[in-house]
């Protein structure tokens, strides 16, 4: 298990350029299965979580070429069937959250698909209802093994139909939308998650011959085909990187410019951020926050504490509360944290209060968080990293606090985060990996 060495109290100063999406990378490179011919997919992340999807995709038979630092060609026309039925499929797969996506492909070109019940943060319940009620409706038989753990579809034929799904899972939709490309007849999904990872799922896929409308919407309609070609994509910039990039600047008093965030399509992200007290000013396609020695929290218009909560796109990402709680702390002012979705993804504040932050957990799903003002600034402390989003704030937490602080389990930040202690320490951060 590895470990950070994090020096506090050093300011940050220069331009960074944000990665590659890791929640799109994870559509897309499963996308790749649905076509014999040639995939070329630009700005993939350097992480561990896409490269073990990639190594997954080989393994599978899927011929995989590295053209650049950040691109690579796929090309799935000899996929090994029997890999699926192997011990190494099982571990693979298992390590990983998003090889469930690779279900709807499978099924769509050849039938049936199998996956242990996948891995991932555990942050949780994340129930996988979604995808499997979703192929039902399209025609597939559902087997779930209890002796293996293994989820099963067959299909002989997938058939268009009416579907309202019970909740808008960004995972799910993405499984839904491969399976049903190739289903015969019309598709319509209701209730569909519309994050920018969707719409560029449905952008690629219609460059590969597909025929989805309303993409950006919540209401998609899928006109089935019977093939798809190949196609070249660039993934977006990863947004929870630019939130995190954001935050980050606020807490070490950095003055720091963004780099290429692909502005349109962050939503909300910016203006949560300004609530937070913080100024930041859009620069072409650039974020350029500047160095404040203070940030102040703002208020609902009658005067109420400000609430910060999760929703689905195009309300506030869940994967940027743990960055907006922590840099609430050194606020001026008080917030309410309120995270719906998950269960546990509060849970490291112990660490924060460790480190001299006020904050009460009210509940598994809210924390109120009293911002000191940078008055009485937190403390270096010895902790463990939970999650990718919770490791990211205690680095974070770590990085404007007095002293020397370790973060171990550091391979859940790598599991999200590029190279992120070499790309802060060129920026002036005193990070050692350990």
């Amino acid at each position: 298990m590895g470990s950070f060495e994090v020096q506090g109290g050093y300011s940050l100063s220069g331009e960074i350029t944000p990665q590659g999406a890791k929640n799109e990378a994870l559509q897309i490179l499963c996308a790749v299965l649905l076509t014999p011919e040639k995939v070329y997919v630009s700005n993939i992340p350097d992480i561990r979580d896409v490269n073990k999807l990639i190594e997954l995709l080989g393994n599978m038979g899927v011929e995989v070429e590295k053209t650049l630092d950040d691109s690579y060609t796929f090309k799935a026309e000899n996929i090994n069937l029997d890999y699926f039925e192997t011990p190494e499929f099982k571990k693979q797969a298992t390590e990983l959250r998003g090889s469930i996506m690779i279900v709807g492909p499978l099924l769509a070109r050849f039938g049936k698909a199998s996956v242990p019940r996948p891995g991932g943060d555990k942050i949780g319940r994340r129930r996988l209802d979604t995808h499997f009620i979703g192929f039902e409706k399209l025609g597939a038989e559902f087997i779930f093994d209890n002796n293996d753990n293994f989820f099963r579809v067959e299909a002989k034929k997938l058939t268009g139909c009416f579907m309202h799904l019970d909740e808008a899972s960004v995972t799910g939709t993405a499984n839904i939308i491969m399976a049903a490309v190739l289903a015969s007849g019309t598709t319509t999904i209701y209730h569909a998650a519309c994050e920018p990872y969707i719409q560029q799922l449905c952008k690629m896929l219609n460059n590969m011959g597909a025929k989805i409308s309303g993409i950006g919407s919540n209401l998609l309609v899928i006109e089935g085909v019977t093939s798809l070609n190949g196609t070249k994509h660039r993934m977006l910039p990863d947004m929870i990187e630019i939130g995190s990039f954001i935050g980050m600047a606020a807490m070490t008093k950095s003055e720091l410019t963004i780099k290429n965030v692909g502005y349109p399509h962050l939503g909300i992200i910016p203006h949560t951020f300004q609530q937070l007290g913080i100024k930041l000013e859009i620069r072409g396609d650039d974020i350029y926050i500047p160095k404040q020695e203070s940030y102040e929290l703002e208020t609902f218009i009658d005067g109420s504490i400000l609430t910060i909560s999760d929703a689905i796109w195009p309300g506030f990402t869940p994967d940027l509360l743990s960055i907006v709680l922590v840099v609430a702390t050194q606020a001026n002012g008080t917030v309410l944290i309120h995270q719906k979705m998950f269960e546990s993804r509060l849970f490291f504040v112990d660490k924060l209060i460790d480190m001299g932050a006020q904050i009460i957990l009210c509940d598994p799903h809210r924390a109120t968080v009293i911002g000191l003002n940078r008055k009485f600034p937190l403390r270096g402390i010895s902790m463990t990293s939970p999650d990718i989003r919770a490791g990211v704030a205690l680095l974070m937490a770590a990085m404007s606090a007095e002293g020397k602080s370790v973060i171990h389990n550091i391979e859940q930040i790598d599991r999200g985060y590029q190279r992120i202690d070499q790309r802060l320490n060129a920026l002036g951060a005193r990070i050692k990996r350990m």
